[in-house]
């Protein structure tokens, strides 16, 4: 992922301020670059790296910030750059691994603008929207929801109705997505390839939704998670090639690795029903319980299949935790 200083968006994708009913510049100073310094012994340190850079949107006067939440988690120093050149530290407070969404506070007064929280399900596929970076316009991109739809990550990651746009951000991560009133609706996570009947492939971005925020937020400001109970975790990347589910990866000393799962087996069965596709997959699995409970899986390897049980975890436990302050 670039770095917030050394690139910029095209000039025939800047949005320009007069297309707006807005005011587009004052909502893009709301948006931040993010700095996270994570320890070498991290969990995601080998995954994600140690030092991600991305952006942040500041949706309360007091300094709060939303991104996404794989810039910051486990981080140990954040810093903030601000549109007027001003760099300031901030601290993590939350990390929700069910939606993606990060919560920042910045430890230094930042007298800019908030971003007003919109209506993400009011967006329409074809409307024309702001996805946001730090630096105003010439890191910006005018763009139009192309879908939306499920979307399935092979990390044990499901958005009921995420939200795609195109064209696509260079630096997405984090970004904001700014609908035709000048409100945040959702935040960027991924850039896909998008497959196109005529024409060239291009890319697209990937953006979670804000209406997922709105549930769990007062828990991410008091508790750092949601007051609920976590999610069964297994620790399996996993894919889908030809109408089968095909492991792909394991994470270190995860549930899947110490249940003896190997790269390359086809997942069957979990719970006793047949899965066909990813979100399938883990909403099976989530639906068996709470993190720790057994999960029962059908495998076939080398020409066989076979039973086993899984002992689910918390993801979380495996992490180094924000230290709220």
């Amino acid at each position: 992922m670039a770095s917030v200083s050394d690139w910029k968006v095209p000039a025939a994708a800047q949005p320009k301020p007069a297309d707006y009913s807005y005011d587009l510049e004052s909502a893009l100073s709301a948006v931040v670059g993010v700095r996270a310094i994570i320890p070498p012994d991290a969990f995601t340190a080998d995954t994600l790296g140690t030092d991600r850079a991305g952006n942040g949107v500041l949706i309360r006067s007091d300094g709060l910030v939303l991104t996404i939440g794989y810039l910051v988690t486990e981080a140990e120093t954040i810093w903030l750059s601000l549109i007027d050149g001003r760099n300031v530290p901030g601290t993590v407070l939350a990390y929700d691994q069910a939606t993606g969404f990060g919560l920042i506070q910045a430890l230094a007064r930042l007298d800019l603008p908030a971003l007003p929280i919109g209506d993400s399900s009011a967006v329409a596929v074809g409307e024309r929207v702001v996805v946001g970076g730090a630096g105003g316009t010439k890191r910006s991109v005018a763009a139009r929801i192309v879908a939306k739809q499920e979307f399935a990550g092979y990390w044990e990651y499901v958005v009921d109705e995420a939200l795609f746009t195109a064209p696509s951000h260079p630096n997405w991560g984090g970004t904001a997505l700014i609908n035709s009133s000048g409100e945040l609706i959702g935040i960027g996570s991924l850039q896909l390839q998008e497959g196109r009947e005529q024409g060239p492939p291009g890319d697209i971005n990937m953006i979670v939704p804000i209406d997922l925020l709105k549930p769990i937020f007062d828990d991410l400001l008091t508790l750092g998670r949601p007051n609920k109970p976590s999610r069964p975790w297994l620790g399996l990347y996993a894919t889908e090639i030809e109408d089968k589910l095909i492991v792909v990866g394991l994470a270190k000393d995860g549930p899947a690795q110490r249940a003896d799962l190997r790269t390359g087996d086809v997942l069957l069965q979990v719970g006793g029903e047949e899965v066909r596709t990813l979100a399938g997959l883990y909403r099976r699995i989530w639906g068996l319980g709470a993190a720790g409970v057994e999960i029962p899986m059908s495998i076939y390897r080398d020409g066989k299949s076979f039973e086993t049980k899984v002992k689910s975890s918390d993801r979380n436990r495996h992490m180094k935790v924000p230290k709220m302050h």
